[in-house]
């Protein structure tokens, strides 16, 4: 499942997280890959462990912690520390699949990567090129947010990042290791939940929707891993 979710950040978080990254606190971003991604990766990254990138990431993932979007789609067990990216000159992120087990820099719980998070931190306005493609069945889907939004998609999805070919990309990523480790079970909850809550509001609570809401946390309860 891919899902946009509006509006993680505000105008004014993202003022202030894009104000604390100065140019020489960027790294070449093939530091965090192994050999296949470093074949395909040219961008810039801040260090990871570093103070200013743990400072920055804890203020995403207090945001996507805090977004209902955000929980009913991801499940989120874990989150690992967020990443900070920038393109820009021609810098591009060929096709790749994110590693399934991630351990943060700084030794924390190692987690399976379930979910791939991107939150955008530049407008599309603000550069030339820089789409988010994520490949899947139905073919490939461009991505290129507003600031402050994120695309939520499955892990185990191929994808790129297009090169930028003007002005600059920048935005954090992160992996989520969710409750539900498989991708359709989640979007069945997903979608169940979604429906439950269009019918609360259109009718208020019954026993049809009292029943739904206890199919959905029945189903929860068989697939989720804690």
């Amino acid at each position: 499942m891919m899902l946009h979710i509006p509006g993680v950040l505000t105008p004014d978080q993202v003022r202030q997280l894009r104000s604390r990254m100065t140019p020489e606190a960027w790294i070449d971003g093939r530091a965090s890959v192994g050999t296949q991604g470093a074949q395909v990766k040219r961008n810039r990254q801040l260090a990871e462990g570093t103070p200013l990138a743990q400072e920055l990431g804890s203020v995403i993932v207090r945001a996507l912690t805090a977004n209902p979007l955000f929980f009913a789609a991801a499940l989120p067990l874990r989150i690992l520390p967020p990443y900070f990216n920038s393109y820009a000159g021609g810098e591009h992120y060929g096709l790749h699949i994110d590693g399934a087990i991630r351990t943060p820099a700084n030794g924390g719980q190692t987690l399976r990567a379930d979910v791939s998070t991107t939150v955008f931190l530049s407008d599309p306005e603000d550069y030339e090129g820089g789409e988010l493609v994520v490949m899947d069945a139905y073919g490939a889907h461009e991505v290129k947010l507003p600031a402050g939004d994120a695309i939520v998609y499955p892990s185990s999805s191929v994808h790129r990042v297009n090169p930028v070919t003007a002005g600059e990309r920048v935005a954090s990523f992160l992996w989520t290791q969710s409750m539900v480790r498989d991708d359709g079970q989640r979007t069945m909850l997903f979608d169940l939940d979604q429906n439950i809550q269009k019918l609360r509001a259109q009718v208020g609570d019954n026993e049809a929707t009292v029943g739904l809401t206890g199919h959905y946390h029945n189903l929860l309860r068989m697939w989720a891993e804690t």
